[in-house]
């Protein structure tokens, strides 16, 4: 026998149909009363299929499934802005109303630069909720507190002005200045600040050299995180994991302080967000969360060994944009992609 393909009770030959019986292969005959019962309990079971609901793979495409195909178009968007950067690129980003992630080579180490300013502003802010600082301490600057890249902290008279412990840290945020970065690191302690991090099992972002500390970075020490643990550190902020709710707010409105920066470069001008840059030679960086409406997002884009650095910091606007664009949509849109707006131009 050849051709053989078994079908339950039936054998199927190339010559015809035969039905098993006890053993026994007997003829396909219409009138016998055993193809007749069959012939009924196939009509049941066809009716019995035909009221269940449509299989997932028939059903209409949900909500999810579209917006997944954003997500498709915005990892092409990124994956072309790698191709065209002569340099590496690393990206975090995450959808904080979903927890839906993007992962670009999240995990590799490198240099934060003053993107790190986040981790020592989240410390700041801890050891004022323990009670050991508070935001209003007074701290009068010393000559010896100047290093390059002080900014405005350089044009302040030493030995006579007098800042808060909030100031201070308003000017590390708003215009990265580092003589105010390294009286906040002296303050809090830098071992401080990466035991939190340890308490957040982030343990590849390491404050480890002060700002401007050359020597420190010759020899190795240099400052670093991954694109996934500064969007961790970021969410947990965000969810109040690490302060109370009064911390939290004033945490992200001095973290959203408007300051020259890659993220919110062509985005909207009243556009709430809370970011902090870095650049070193060959590298460009920006982490922060953008609170675009009902879609708040996490984004961290690290890049390092740049051929230009202006390129590096056109990868994270285009990536910025990219990603504000999809989140936008995603906020003002109904569950089908309908967009209403009093600029509505369609015939509803």
């Amino acid at each position: 026998m050849r051709g053989i393909e078994h079908r339950g009770d039936a054998l199927s030959l190339e010559d015809g149909v035969y039905l098993r019986s006890f053993g026994v292969l007997r003829p396909y005959n219409p009138a016998d009363p055993e193809v007749t019962v069959l012939r009924r309990i196939l009509c049941v079971a066809l009716l019995a299929l035909a009221a269940l609901p449509p299989s997932p793979a028939l059903a209409q495409q949900t909500p999810q499934e579209k917006e997944q195909i954003l997500w498709q178009k915005l990892e092409v968007a990124i994956q072309d802005v790698d191709r065209n950067l002569d340099g590496v690129l690393a990206v975090a980003i995450l959808d904080l109303s979903t927890g839906q992630k993007y992962l670009f080579h999240a995990d590799e180490v490198l240099p934060t630069a003053s993107s790190i300013k986040i981790a020592i502003l989240a410390e700041l802010y801890h050891q004022v909720q323990q009670g050991k600082l508070k935001l209003g301490d007074l701290y009068t600057l010393q000559s010896s507190d100047l290093v390059g890249g002080s900014g405005v902290a350089g044009a302040l008279t030493p030995g006579v002005t007098r800042l808060t412990l909030r100031d201070v840290a308003a000017l590390m945020i708003s215009v990265s200045d580092n003589s105010a970065t390294n009286v906040i690191i002296d303050r809090i302690g830098m071992e401080n600040v990466n035991a939190l991090l340890d308490s957040l099992g982030l343990t590849h972002t390491r404050l480890r050299r002060k700002m401007m500390d050359v020597k420190a970075a010759a020899e190795g020490r240099e400052n670093i995180a991954t694109p996934r643990e500064m969007m961790i550190l970021l969410e947990d902020l965000y969810r109040g994991k690490i302060l109370n709710k009064q911390m939290t707010d004033d945490f992200f409105e001095l973290l959203s302080i408007h300051k020259e920066s890659y993220i919110p470069r062509e985005l909207p001008e009243d556009l709430r967000i809370a970011n902090k840059p870095g650049e070193l030679e060959g590298v460009r960086n920006d982490s922060g969360i953008v609170f675009t409406g009902h879609r708040p997002f996490v984004i961290s884009v690290m890049t390092t060994y740049l051929h230009r650095e202006k390129d590096g910091g056109e990868a994270i606007i285009r990536i910025a944009t990219a990603a504000y664009q999809m989140f936008d949509r995603l906020s003002r849109a109904s569950q089908y992609g309908r967009v209403v707006s009093a600029h509505d131009t369609g015939n509803p």
